[in-house]
């Protein structure tokens, strides 16, 4: 066995030692669970290995705690890939990595890879729920920008999670942070394509959610439906609060700043959302917007309150179309803001 030690407390697991063949067309998903299930149930401080020079081909894989280790880290230094299309039943939706009640957990892809081959792997890379206190550092996740519903990574029921210096390009949200969320740090992400970084879709189906503590620095949107995000759903509840994006990069980023308290109206007769959004920031934005409506916020009845824009200086890709605002029921300030936004007091 390769196991060996990271100083004296962190046994590493290697998945080529429980049957990983890591030659791009076997299935490892099973060495991958075995490995798992040995991180996850040492005594100590543990690490899960994919190791370097292998592409490990994989289905649909579900990684669940609690652990008995007192730290778990996951080290991604090979490829991690999913399987070909003919695999897949038809109208089979599974997400490519799921990681269910963990605390303690980083995740380094620094060297390695996962990749979904786009519509290969038909919904979330990666989604995390019910965990607590879990860093997500150097992942590269790359799709095709017309995947459909090939989130990054999607966050639920989860506090205490820090993604960093990662890049993300898929079909849907980089990353998407859903109800029963807090304290989320979101920085050095590159995303594009896709629909940036969103917060929600809260409420559907008329149910309360809440999140909270979310912020997000040093990021770019390139070429994305979306840039810095919050949906809720008509007839829902709860709250979305103390959220920032700071100092954002902006290139044909359509949608660069979006409240959207309308999310799926089409589809629903629930009438209008009373999920409640306040004290939220943006703050350092610069860069083109792919289309000229580049800032909406679009909040029900009574309204979004403390909504801060601050030094935003977004321009139109197409010169002679200059970039424009939308405000609806949103309450706050707009300092150094371009374009102008005219928040109700």
């Amino acid at each position: 066995m390769r196991q060996r030690f990271l100083g004296t407390q962190n046994k590493i697991y290697n998945v080529m030692d429980y049957g990983a063949q890591g030659d791009g067309k076997s299935d490892d998903s099973e060495a991958f669970v075995s490995a798992w299930n040995a991180t996850c149930g040492a005594e100590e401080a543990s690490t899960l290995l994919v190791p370097p020079n292998g592409e490990f081909m994989v289905k649909g894989l579900n990684f669940r705690g609690p652990c008995n280790a007192t730290s778990v880290n996951i080290q991604v230094r090979g490829r991690i890939v999913a399987p070909a299309m003919n695999v897949w039943l038809k109208g089979q939706k599974t997400n490519l990595i799921s990681i269910f009640n963990v605390s303690s957990l980083s995740i380094d892809g620094s060297g390695g890879s996962i990749d979904g081959y786009g519509s290969t792997c038909p919904k979330a890379h990666i989604r995390v729920n019910g965990c607590e206190g879990a860093t997500f550092s150097n992942v590269t996740i790359h799709s095709p920008g017309d995947s459909s519903n090939t989130d990054g990574i999607d966050i639920f029921t989860s506090k205490n999670i820090l993604i960093e210096n990662s890049t993300i390009a898929c079909g849907d949200d980089c990353i998407a942070i859903s109800g029963g969320s807090s304290n989320i740090n979101a920085t050095g992400i590159a995303c594009g394509p896709g629909h940036g970084i969103s917060i929600g879709s809260l409420g559907r189906d008329q149910t309360y959610e809440t999140v909270e503590e979310v912020h997000v620095k040093n990021c770019s949107f390139t070429n994305t439906t979306n840039g810095a995000r919050i949906k809720t759903a008509p007839g829902g509840s709860g709250y979305a609060r103390n959220i920032t994006f700071e100092n954002i990069t902006l290139v044909q980023a359509n949608n660069a700043i979006i409240i959207d308290q309308t999310y799926g109206s089409k589809y629903s007769t629930n009438g209008l959302s009373s999920l409640n959004v306040s004290d939220v920031t943006f703050r350092g934005f610069s860069g083109t917007s792919e289309k000229e409506l580049a800032i909406t916020l679009n909040c029900s009845p009574p309204g979004c309150f403390n909504i801060v824009l601050d030094h935003i200086n977004i321009v139109s890709a197409t010169p002679e179309k200059p970039a424009t605002c939308s405000c609806n029921n949103a309450h706050g300030t707009a300092t150094y803001t371009v374009p102008n936004c005219s928040l109700s007091s």
